[in-house]
């Protein structure tokens, strides 16, 4: 779907020169939340929506369709993290029809998507993107508007790269795609937002959900206030974990494309975490690393480019072969790259330092304890107890430990040990020796956990509507 328009185009050619200081003039830069482009992309009904669900197994979590969704796009104005305008654009999931939870008001789920390479990630794409058609069918068919930025760096974006990890440039991001959405509803849409509203994110996504939280209550408190979070999944205790991956190990999946996210987003960001790439990354992949991400090429093709090491669990971080070089683990400990990773942990522990913020709306956090990509041991019951420390109870549900079978989300949990059964048995008939084991370790984090953690997720926020918080 192409949805910019030659006008559109043309303003953000302007942005960019306003940008880099051309244009010849000295009119202001574009307000943040600025709509540049806007518009109706396209619509779901509740029998598309259910013939989804239906197909891909989840209708058990999701429920049947109430709304049908209304699926906008709004490109927007916001700021890098050096204060430089750019554009960055976000999906919108409208309910629409005659039920009563479609109609009205309606709560908005500030959502945060996951760690992806892939530049063209469009949250407003729900044919193609399953984590775009997960919250359609979990939130906006039950009458939740979803406002789902795709991220500095991606889609339209104006900014040739993403600032991963970066908790303040994030959470400006997301606020003005808020800020942009809710503008653009309340100028053509029926369905208009409440003062609900709600915050969540998988993974990378749970990490800018509690920034976010964060930013709203400390920065944005008298044009926002937060109902609920739950971020899931998330590397909350960004330091702790670092420091793992980076001197003891074990090495968390995912982690040649992880760090050189980090690497290059703190490097143009903050500008002191290394003098060349060669300073940080074994030869031959030091070459053009800074502009390897995002890209629409599959990582699969720059392995075989020798752009990254040939490792299928993406965890050759150091040693012959590796990605970084052996320098890089021992003098990490008084690096500029570990003071940014603390400047941007949210709730976590430097040693016996406690980091943290307060909280003061209702949080619930959600994760699976055998995750080998964003450990859970590292990062949830960590933040959980800082949060603890501070006078706020925040639950943490484990995936992997289910309540009584008397429990109200007992099912939730019942179906996600089904879900892995299945995973192994499918691996076991398609001949996989280890009994599905790798199978099951290689779809915990991106397949199997998200769709039960977010239904959980989706039961608080009910809760907390249902008790007028």
């Amino acid at each position: 779907m192409k949805y910019i328009r030659s006008g559109a185009l043309a303003f953000v050619a302007a942005v960019g020169l306003a940008g880099c200081g051309g244009g010849g003039d000295d009119s202001p830069p574009p307000a943040r939340a600025t709509i540049v482009t806007a518009q109706l992309a396209g619509q779901a009904t509740t029998a598309q929506i259910d013939a989804g669900t239906s197909a891909s197994g989840i209708q058990a979590l999701t429920g049947t369709a109430k709304c049908n969704v209304d699926i906008r796009y709004v490109l927007y104005i916001t700021r890098d993290p050096r204060g430089e305008v750019a554009t960055a654009s976000a999906g919108v999931l409208v309910p629409s029809g005659t039920d009563a939870a479609c109609t009205g008001p309606r709560p908005v789920v500030l959502y945060a998507h996951g760690t992806t390479t892939t530049k063209s990630k469009n949250m407003a794409d729900v044919v193609n993107d399953s984590e775009a058609s997960l919250l359609m069918a979990m939130y906006a068919a039950q009458g939740f508007i979803v406002v789902a930025p795709n991220y500095l760096g991606y889609d339209k974006s104006s900014l040739s790269y993403h600032p991963y990890l970066n908790a303040e440039a994030s959470a400006i991001d997301m606020v003005d795609g808020l800020r942009a959405a809710k503008a653009h509803l309340n100028a053509a849409s029926a369905v208009k937002p409440s003062d609900k509203l709600f915050v969540s994110g998988y993974s990378q996504g749970g990490h800018v959900a509690m920034a976010t939280h964060r930013a709203i209550e400390r920065d944005y408190a008298s044009e926002f206030t937060v109902t609920a979070a739950g971020p899931m999944s998330g590397p909350y205790n960004l330091i702790g974990f670092a420091d793992l991956i980076t001197t003891t190990g074990p090495v968390a999946a995912g982690s040649t494309v992880f760090v050189p996210l980090m690497l290059t987003s703190y490097q143009k960001s903050y500008g002191d975490i290394y003098a060349k790439t060669s300073d940080v990354y074994q030869s031959p992949f030091d070459v053009g690393i800074e502009s390897l991400f995002p890209t629409d090429t599959p990582l699969s093709t720059l392995v075989a480019q020798g752009k990254l090491p040939a490792d299928p669990s993406f965890t050759a971080l150091f040693g012959t072969g590796g990605l970084l070089l052996d320098t890089f683990k021992t003098s990490y400990a008084t690096s500029n790259y570990r003071k940014a990773i603390v400047t941007n942990t949210l709730a976590g522990m430097d040693g016996s330092t406690a980091i943290g913020w307060k909280p003061k709306r209702p949080v619930a956090l959600c994760g699976g304890a055998q995750d080998p990509t964003v450990f859970w041991a590292a990062n949830t019951p960590v933040a959980q107890a800082v949060f603890q420390a501070q006078g706020v109870t925040v639950p943490a549900w484990d995936l992997e430990s289910p309540p009584a079978i008397t429990d109200p989300t007992y099912p939730v949990y019942a179906g996600f040990a089904q879900a892995k059964a299945q995973t192994a048995a499918a691996a076991v008939t398609a001949g996989a020796t280890d009994g599905g084991v790798s199978a099951v370790r290689g779809a915990y984090h991106g397949t199997l956990v998200p769709p039960f953690c977010t239904a959980l997720e989706r039961g608080f926020f009910q809760q907390v509507l249902a008790s007028g918080l």
